[in-house]
């Protein structure tokens, strides 16, 4: 009586075990048809089109760093950024890469007109986020009948070959100055909000000029109150100087340019 006793009172009497809180997790998004049209082609779509689409698709992450496609990859899929932010760029045999465009919530990446078509770019996630992945043979068999899929890829092709010819100019004729405001542009008009995650190197690299010209733009930058530096961050404080300091370096296919 008295040994049982005990060991219940020495058991009432020992710590409790609290258990560690669980790690936050933030939520992934859920598909729907809302979700799709903060895509602006699929927005521009009538409810129909969207739904004989949006049976095909697929919401996934989009991690930075990651590699959709490369150079000579078959085009299986077409991506539909959300909030994400896909660097279209040609990497050479010695290893060098330049950025040739940029994908974001108002465009698509990969798609695929024909059969069999390989991709004449690498495409690498440089702002994680979310986005519609598509079967390039649905794509194709949308567009193929014509309607305003047809007319708004169109668009946004032409509207992609101008941002390429602009770029081009760009890489010969601008000032690093001027490439370094044209590249937080491109980043911050595909952004939700104004703090871009990027590190000077990488943004050298993809610039194809060395790391001490960009700290040092970016230094300039800094004093003149247009951006802020953390480590692995910038922070936009004042858009129009980046615009006033990009001059004709920079393009952008706005919304009303695509339609």
């Amino acid at each position: 009586m008295f040994q049982a006793y005990n060991t219940v009172s020495s058991a009432a009497s020992a710590p409790l075990a609290i258990p560690a809180p669980a790690a936050r997790r933030t939520a992934a998004p859920a598909m729907s048809l809302t979700g799709a049209r903060q895509n602006a082609l699929l927005q521009a779509l009538p409810d129909a089109d969207l739904e004989r689409l949006f049976a095909h698709m697929e919401l996934v992450p989009l991690k930075a760093g990651q590699r959709l496609y490369d150079f000579g990859d078959q085009l299986e899929y077409s991506y539909f950024p959300t909030n994400a932010i896909i660097s279209l760029q040609y990497i050479s045999e010695e290893g060098s890469t330049t950025e040739i465009a940029v994908v974001g919530r108002e465009g698509v990446a990969g798609v695929a007109m024909y059969r069999g078509e390989r991709a004449s770019n690498t495409a690498m996630v440089t702002g994680a986020g979310y986005g519609y992945r598509l079967r390039a043979e649905a794509l194709r068999g949308m567009f193929a009948e014509g309607g305003m899929l047809a007319n708004q890829l169109m668009r946004y092709t032409s509207s992609m070959f101008a941002q390429l010819a602009q770029n081009v100019v760009s890489s010969r004729h601008a000032s690093i100055d001027q490439k370094l405001c044209r590249w937080l542009l491109e980043r911050l008009d595909r952004s939700l909000g104004t703090e871009l995650k990027a590190t000077q190197e990488n943004i050298a690299n993809l610039l194809g000029v060395r790391r001490e010209s960009i700290t040092a733009s970016a230094a300039k930058l800094q004093a003149e109150g247009a951006i802020q530096c953390r480590r692995g961050v910038i922070d936009v404080l004042d858009r129009a100087i980046l615009e006033c300091n990009a001059g004709g370096c920079y393009f952008t296919p706005r919304l009303a340019d695509i339609m």
